[in-house]
């Protein structure tokens, strides 16, 4: 997982020295993006795995990310293999199993209607993004590999009504810029990825997923009334946007209000220099929001600073 994002900045000057004030405001994530809009996770987001019945291992690899079961059943990952906190039932796995049927809900067909019919064998083609939905009820990746072509902000959801098949030693390869994250699979029965087969994407199923030998994931395994079987030899959340300042208000000469854009469930850390040389950075604020806007005032004097830049970064969970 990568961590060690990109850096968004925005400046303070001091109202006393008259120094021009500067932001940078980052343009909406969907500005320019194709596709629809990506299916709001919410809580569920940093999830690596969540089910209802089972989670079950034979000897899988590590898992970054959490784990829940809602209601509290039989966790058979062992914590070893977790880099991530196990929620095995409990009011936050409960509420995530909630979110997770409302995203099932947000990418289906009668929320996104008209999906493109691309054949049930994705194997061989290259998709632009957009909507996709199964002529057959299911869909197969079993003939060769699967190619999502985009930018970093575009979208994919593909709608099935039964199974999800991915073969052995089939991939999924993302070209162009785009990213695991921006990728949904809302899967009406079961999904089944192959030994050693590479896949990208939040795979949303109702019955059940399994991870056969040394598959691994980049995205998510959440079923809303079953197990989940992993046996792969990685499975990691993908990594958030980058957070962005959307505004920056100024109500004494030694406060300033920044307003950022961020991923919900995810570790934001907040930090400010005088200087934009590296080690002078120093950490004003971290948090976990639960919301995608989050505000921060500083109200430290800038009487020995002419300038205070500001940089934001976004971190799995701890």
């Amino acid at each position: 997982m990568n961590t060690n994002p990109t850096f968004p900045l925005a400046t303070h000057a001091s109202a006393r020295l008259s120094i021009l004030l500067l932001l940078l405001l980052a343009l909406p994530d969907h500005a320019f993006a194709a596709g629809p809009e990506p299916i709001d996770l919410k809580s569920a987001a940093h999830f690596t795995i969540l089910a209802t019945a089972t989670t079950t291992t034979t000897g899988g690899g590590i898992i970054n990310g959490d784990v829940g079961l809602s209601p509290e059943g039989s966790q058979g990952i062992p914590p070893g293999q977790i880099n991530g906190t196990i929620y095995n039932g409990g009011p936050i796995a409960a509420q995530a199993q909630l979110d997770l049927n409302d995203a099932i809900i947000a990418a289906s067909p009668a929320q996104l209607p008209g999906g493109i019919n691309a054949g049930a064998e994705l194997g061989g083609k290259t998709l632009v993004a957009g909507v996709y939905q199964s002529p057959s009820g299911a869909y197969d990746i079993t003939s060769v590999d699967l190619r999502l072509d985009g930018g970093p902000d575009d979208v994919w959801v593909f709608q099935m009504a039964s199974t999800l098949t991915v073969g052995v030693g089939r991939q999924v390869i993302l070209t162009g810029g785009a990213q695991a994250r921006n990728i949904f699979w809302q899967v009406g029965s079961s999904a089944t990825l192959g030994t050693s087969s590479v896949f990208k994407g939040t795979v949303m199923a109702y019955s059940s997923i399994t991870m056969n030998a040394s598959s691994t994931l980049d995205g998510r395994a959440l079923v809303q009334v079953g197990a989940v079987t992993y046996n792969g030899s990685g499975g990691s959340l993908p990594m958030p946007a980058a957070p962005r300042f959307t505004s920056i208000s100024v109500s004494t000469n030694d406060s300033v209000t920044l307003v950022l854009s961020t991923t919900p469930y995810f570790l934001l850390t907040l930090q400010t220099s005088p200087r934009l040389s590296l080690p002078n950075w120093t950490t004003v604020a971290t948090i976990t929001p639960a919301t995608n806007s989050w505000s921060f005032t500083n109200n430290s004097p800038t009487t020995t600073v002419t300038q205070r830049f500001y940089r934001a970064f976004i971190t799995p969970t701890p």
